[in-house]
């Protein structure tokens, strides 16, 4: 099917399914009960000193601390190399590949820097209180060591396809490295597992979830309550449906030329704004630290005490920066190089971009402005919240702020729409047909998504992204010393010039 036939069937579907009165209701009344039965599954929970833990979150935990102990805190030792790669010091012109290190990381921090970041902090506060903030960004630096193996062993197992095309990606490590280590027998289905669950979690975490916010934002922006838009989310959400598959009938080389100018542009404009706003605030500032590190270690803290906290900031930035996911090591699968560490390298500024700055940042401009502890009694606040904290100091960010919530949203869309789409065809077998396929029903929960309420979403999202964190981190556990080896050799030939600098050499 051509391009533009399969937008105007995409457009006609949509809108011939979501145009009827009450659709909204019948998909709430459809999904509150699917994901109410998925979260008390996937985020089953044991008592650890009257505090509730979900085992997912342990599991996570743990795997983050693992790799940071086993690569010797290469999280925090390899900002400077990671930055050479970024630059192109060590590109080789030829390389096999489809995307340079600079797109391939901003198509996947496209995926994380979003509307999780915006709304999801807001939420972790509103819950936690300011002592979350701490363990949301501790959970970053570990997160980064996760990432970097997950990225390494992407580019170690990729597949290249005939038209030259890459897939890559947990399923991928998955099925080949555990047949590398006689596991023959748990490979394939441990694949199909991820595969699947990344084909459903895409759903919510990088679509449903995304759109919701969006259009939360953009009632919030257009007069909120007596908004002309307030009870018609099928139709921005058709819209934008409609947009994004437009990009993505390209594949990743046309989400990354897409992502690769908005993900400087939204990071650097939020980063400034966000800064300006605590500079305003600075006499709140000095608080709001003392705030954040007495309360993540206060056992009578808000939402359970300290562990209680530090839970919950743990899964807030594991749903942030999905580090343990291994969703990043699809994109990061399909970069231009011979040497499968370099990537991993470039893997590890994602956790640290999306949560230890955006997040502090975000953080920052809440406790400094709008933040009452009262609020944990008003239950969940997202987007809203953060909006309503930048305009407080800058009543002209409302706007600015929207847009940008509203690329976040659009670009995260987009890396997710790869990430389901390449968990699909390993499913099914590559073919432009299978491709179309997912892409239309991706676009269609789109539109799905900006009907559903923020506490369904929420779940929803969380349970079908957190289960692919069991397969991931037990194929990165299995093949740990692979990845250290490959690490060791890299370092040793780096070290002695047999890598070479290309930036230096044309100097």
């Amino acid at each position: 099917m051509k391009p533009n036939r399969l937008i105007f069937c995409l457009f006609l579907l949509i809108s011939t399914s979501l145009s009827a009165d009450g659709i909204d209701a019948s998909i709430n009344a459809v999904i509150q009960p699917i994901t109410n039965i998925l979260s008390s599954f996937i985020f089953y929970e044991y008592t650890i000193f009257n505090t509730p833990m979900p085992l997912i979150v342990i599991w996570l935990i743990g795997g983050a601390i693992f790799f940071t102990f086993y690569f010797n805190f290469l999280n925090l030792r390899g900002f400077k190399h990671a930055f050479q790669l970024l630059r192109g010091d060590y590109t080789k012109p030829g390389n096999e590949g489809e995307l340079s290190h600079f797109q391939a990381l901003s198509t996947a921090v496209s995926g994380t820097v979003g509307i999780g970041n915006i709304a999801g902090v807001a939420i972790v506060i509103s819950i936690g209180g300011p002592g979350a903030t701490f363990w949301l960004i501790i959970a970053g630096f570990l997160g980064m060591s996760t990432k970097f193996a997950e990225c390494i062993a992407g580019v170690m197992y990729r597949k290249v396809n005939p038209d030259g095309s890459i897939s890559g990606g947990p399923m991928y490590y998955l099925e080949a490295g555990l047949h590398q280590k006689n596991l023959s027998w748990l490979a394939r289905p441990m694949g199909l597992f991820y595969a699947m669950a990344i084909v459903f979690g895409c759903l919510g975490i990088g679509n449903m979830f995304q759109s919701n916010q969006a259009f939360q934002q953009f009632i919030f922006i257009t007069g909120g309550d007596s908004s002309y838009f307030v009870d018609k989310g099928w139709l921005f959400g058709s819209i934008l449906a409609g947009i994004v598959g437009l990009v993505i009938i390209g594949g990743i080389k046309s989400i990354a030329r897409v992502t690769s100018k908005l993900v400087p542009f939204m990071t650097l404009t939020y980063v400034v704004g966000a800064l300006i706003v605590i500079f305003i605030n600075a006499d709140r500032v000095p608080w709001a630290l003392s705030a954040i590190f007495h309360e993540a270690f206060d056992p009578s803290a808000m939402s359970g005490g300290m562990l209680g906290i530090m839970i919950l900031g743990f899964q807030r930035a594991a749903f942030s920066n999905e580090a343990g996911i291994g969703s990043a090591a699809i994109a990061h699968s399909t970069v231009q190089t011979q040497e499968p560490v370099s990537e991993g390298f470039v893997g590890l500024m994602e956790p640290f971009i999306d949560t230890v700055v955006i997040c502090t940042l975000t953080a920052l401009v809440i406790l400094t402005t709008v933040y009452d502890p009262t609020m944990a009694n008003e239950g969940i606040q997202g987007i809203a919240l953060t909006s309503t904290a930048f305009s407080s100091t800058l009543s002209w960010s409302v706007i600015p702020l929207s847009f940008i919530a509203l690329l976040f949203a659009f670009s995260t869309i987009l890396s997710w729409s790869y990430y389901g789409l390449k968990g699909w065809t390993y499913i099914i077998g590559e073919s432009s047909i299978a491709e179309n396929i997912f892409k239309v029903f991706f676009c269609i929960f789109i539109a799905i998504g900006c009907t559903v309420n923020l506490s369904a979403v929420l779940d929803f999202s969380d349970a079908l992204i957190f289960i692919v964190a069991l397969p991931n981190i037990l194929g990165l556990y299995v093949l740990a010393p692979v990845i250290k080896k490959e690490l060791l050799s890299y370092q040793k030939r780096l070290q002695s010039g047999e890598i070479q600098n290309f930036r230096e050499l044309n100097d």
